[in-house]
């Protein structure tokens, strides 16, 4: 077994790709008390998704692959709150947890991706997801006095992370993607569910928002 190294662990319902950002909202005196901790040491925490139980309280059950986040901005609030915004860093997965802290802490090892076997058929499934992409975005959201652009980084592999990271989806579906290790097969897995967001996007007048395009921050604890 590879050496094991400590990282508290956030849980919560959602799962964090590699180089995606998000945003939370530290309430939890367990959680301030993480956050301090990966501050004053600068180190990162790990995201993973709850497979069951709440993100309030003691008791969520994980999914034991989930992704380093670093700390790039801290807003803190009079009475001990925190708005922080976090980055995905490189993946984790977890072997045995460790009790002994008020919140979660793994024991993990890092999770590898493959080098690939074929690097013209990654190329090719990564421009066709690309471009399938940038149809959908327009089909979507753009207006006549709007124009949407979407630029994507150059590595096949952090093309497949973005994609995973914007596009609607059900969080088991993302967590898949997430454990997948194989760049090709997690571009062959994206593909047909941007064509499927393609067809709806052409089947509606208006893109319709729900609740989750509407929240500016998660509230996770």
């Amino acid at each position: 077994m590879a050496h094991l190294e400590e990282l508290p662990l956030f849980p919560l319902h959602t799962v964090l790709f590699p180089y995606a950002p998000i945003q939370l909202h530290i309430f939890e005196e367990r959680y301030r008390e993480m956050v301090r901790n990966c501050l004053d040491f600068d180190l990162p925490f790990g995201v993973v998704l709850i497979r069951s139980g709440s993100e309030i309280g003691p008791g969520a059950e994980t999914y034991m692959v989930g992704t380093a986040a670093r700390i790039e901005n801290i807003h803190h609030y009079d009475d001990g709150r925190m708005d922080i915004m976090v980055r995905g860093q490189n993946r984790f997965r977890v072997r045995k947890f460790d009790t002994s802290k008020p919140y979660m802490v793994g024991m993990v090892e890092p999770v590898v991706e493959l080098e690939p076997e074929n690097e013209d058929r990654v190329f090719a499934l990564a421009t066709r997801a690309q471009e399938s992409f940038r149809l959908w975005i327009e089909s979507a959201f753009s207006r006549p006095d709007m124009n949407v652009h979407v630029q994507f980084p150059t590595d096949s592999s952090q093309v497949s992370f973005l994609i995973a990271n914007l596009l609607p989806a059900e969080n088991l579906v993302k967590q898949q993607l997430l454990e997948t290790t194989d760049t090709a097969q997690r571009l062959t897995d994206l593909i047909p569910l941007i064509e499927r967001q393609i067809i709806e996007a052409r089947s509606q007048a208006l893109y319709k928002l729900d609740a989750r395009h509407m929240t500016d921050w998660i509230n996770p604890n």
